[in-house]
């Protein structure tokens, strides 16, 4: 009798250890709330580096970000995938929220972008030397992520500072799905308030309830005073392009990089939550105006 005690103990504790490894949204180690904690610790436009508390999004993503700048787990059987990993001290934020879910840093196997400026990936160097995990990027981010130098074509050029290289061990074609045991999410390009800007998709379930996440770039038409969006009509061409992209995405919870670009707080504290099956078509026409609002203004010859 007391073997078999044990040895169901033993199970019991394989089981529970397995769950804590691949991310299982039924254990219990993940009992972390609907979000409304970070929204208690957060303020709108929160600094960067403010500790805020993980939570679940839906099913197996989760937001393991600081109060100002987003980050997201996605777990799967096979290890898992985070999304930026906020400025250098910021990283460690990140690193300390995934230990609060119950997961490893070292079950993390892919390290992903949305676009390449200090507050959302200056702490990738950290990360990926802490976890070993791979680093996938596009291939205008790659040419930043391994130099540790700003884009000489971003239009934020000159008022970004660099960080620390990292290693980009896979660079991504148009449209690639990133794959990991039975995760898959699918990159979109969306250059604009970076080159090598990235949004991603992909469907993240809770027993039968299934979502479309997105996690849409930035895409604010934000520059340096010298720089003329007008000046570089392929680049703005393609700056719309992956606008309509967004706007035709299915789309059930979006994220952003920074989390009041897309009320994130607000909508935590709403009685809905944060599903809400417009919002990438909004925020992509929300942008759509402010870009051309900027090209009327150069066209005006008028200070952005």
């Amino acid at each position: 009798m007391i073997r078999k005690i044990i040895a169901c103990a033993a199970a019991i504790s394989l089981s529970a250890s397995l769950a804590a490894s691949t991310g299982d949204p039924d254990s219990p180690h993940r009992q972390t709330g609907d979000g409304t904690a970070w929204a208690a610790a957060c303020e709108d436009w929160d600094d960067w580096d403010k500790p805020g508390p993980p939570f679940r999004i839906h099913g197996n993503a989760w937001h393991v970000g600081t109060c100002g700048i987003a980050a997201i787990l996605v777990t799967g059987d096979a290890g898992h995938i985070l999304i930026d990993s906020g400025t250098d001290a910021g990283a460690r934020v990140v690193a300390s929220n995934i230990a609060a879910l119950g997961f490893r840093l070292q079950d993390v196997k892919l390290l992903l972008h949305s676009h390449e400026h200090h507050d959302h990936i200056g702490g990738l160097n950290w990360l990926q030397r802490e976890s070993g995990a791979r680093l996938i990027a596009s291939a205008k981010a790659a040419e930043v992520i391994t130099s540790g130098k700003p884009g000489a074509d971003d239009p934020q050029f000159g008022l970004n500072p660099g960080m620390a290289a990292a290693r980009v061990d896979s660079v991504l074609r148009t449209g690639e799905v990133v794959r990991l045991g039975s995760l898959r999410l699918r990159s979109l390009p969306t250059p604009g308030h970076t080159p090598g800007a990235l949004t991603w998709h992909w469907q993240s379930c809770d027993g039968i309830d299934c979502r479309t996440i997105v996690y849409a770039d930035s895409l604010s038409p934000y520059s340096h005073d010298s720089y003329r969006f007008s000046d570089h009509r392929a680049y703005v061409a393609a700056y719309r392009r992956g606008l309509g992209h967004l706007a035709r995405l299915k789309c059930d919870v979006l994220l952003t990089p920074h989390p009041s670009a897309s009320d994130m707080r607000d909508r935590l504290l709403s009685a809905g939550g944060l599903p809400d099956p417009q919002a990438c078509r909004r925020f992509a026409a929300s942008v759509r105006q402010r870009l051309s609002a900027r090209l009327a203004k150069e066209a005006g010859n008028t200070a952005p």
